[in-house]
């Protein structure tokens, strides 16, 4: 019965690291894509503004969606190895409510390259800068959230 518990234990914990690594990729593409966002907004030289479209559509297809794929996925095997402890934990429904305006932020993130690639951007530099700044606001909460679990 230890082998079994230590098994589960080990299990949870490569599940854990492979969550953490998923989130950290997931959270790269959402800090830099809306950086881009900026530049791209600001350049008015046409080959350059076809690089940033170039950039963008890859970063958003080949880093952030298939990490934010990967952060749900071990986050949801984390809940479920461990489910009546995340259940009564009232900051994981903090937690679990600020994911979910991430990958609404994911989601929007999309929108807005899609307006770039057809040339509808209707935002100044000055909101993609204010925009970069949410993401940075919610990784605070919920790091906060998990690590000291103040509610």
């Amino acid at each position: 019965m230890i082998s079994s518990s230590l098994n589960i234990d080990v299990r949870m914990l490569y599940v854990k690291a492979f969550h953490i690594v998923a989130v950290v990729c997931w959270f790269a593409g959402i800090f830099y894509l809306p950086r881009l966002f900026v530049y791209h907004s600001m350049s008015r030289h046409e080959p350059t503004r076809n690089q940033f479209r170039v950039m963008e559509r890859a970063l958003f297809r080949i880093i952030m969606t298939p990490a934010a794929v990967a952060t749900a996925v071990f986050g949801l095997w984390l809940v479920a190895l461990d489910w009546n402890f995340y259940r009564a934990s009232i900051w994981f429904w903090f937690k679990i409510g600020l994911v979910i305006a991430l990958y609404g932020y994911h989601f929007y993130c999309w929108h807005l390259l899609r307006k770039f690639a057809s040339d509808e951007d209707v935002h100044e530099h000055t909101f993609y800068r204010w925009f970069n700044e949410i993401p940075v606001v919610v990784l605070i909460a919920i790091t906060i959230l998990v690590v000291v679990k103040p509610i």
